[in-house]
């Protein structure tokens, strides 16, 4: 028997089409979503650094590195099964190996780094931005990081996630976690 066509009638027997029923996605995907809500932050964002200096910008870029101790909302939620690659990171920061744990980054950002998890750290920063707990600019910058390749604060993210879950970090209200 061949495939389906989208004009076939649904084997649920609903007796409407394959293109009407049963687990055929319409519209944009969840990463197409945030990948559009990550753009338009960032447009928003962007004329905030007309006339600043690339001092300035590195400043400000540098202060992305913190950010993520500053409210829960802005790390990384790590699996609560842990993966060889998510180990080996927890490892490389309970260790305070730079050199580990820039090996080790690499593979859970493959996997972690997402537009989602970007949408949802950038949707953070705008309630924190909101309620003035981050300063505009330094909102802005992130905004813009998030919405870009470099991912300075997704990376921040994780490795702040990391150091917190091995109890290096105390979580942004002061606790410290055990590390298991």
């Amino acid at each position: 028997m061949g495939a389906l066509g989208r004009n076939d009638r649904c084997p649920c027997g609903s007796g409407l089409k394959v293109k009407r029923c049963c687990g055929v996605r319409t519209g944009p995907s969840e990463a197409e979503l945030a990948k559009a809500f990550l753009a338009v932050q960032a447009r928003t964002a962007a004329p905030t650094f007309l006339g600043w200096d690339e001092e300035d910008l590195g400043e400000l870029w540098d202060r992305l590195f913190d950010l993520p101790l500053r409210h829960l909302c802005l790390l990384v939620a790590l699996p609560d099964l842990l993966t060889p690659e998510i180990d080996r990171l927890r490892q490389a920061v309970a260790a305070d190996d730079p050199e580990g744990v820039g090996a080790a980054l690499l593979p859970v950002l493959a996997r972690h780094d997402t537009p989602q998890v970007r949408a949802r750290i950038a949707r953070g920063v705008c309630v924190l931005r909101d309620s003035g707990d981050i300063e505009p600019d330094v909102a802005a910058a992130a905004l813009v990081d998030l919405a870009g390749p470099s991912g300075v604060l997704v990376k921040a993210s994780l490795l702040h996630s990391a150091a917190v879950a091995v109890g290096v970090e105390r979580t942004p209200a002061g606790l410290v976690l055990a590390s298991h």
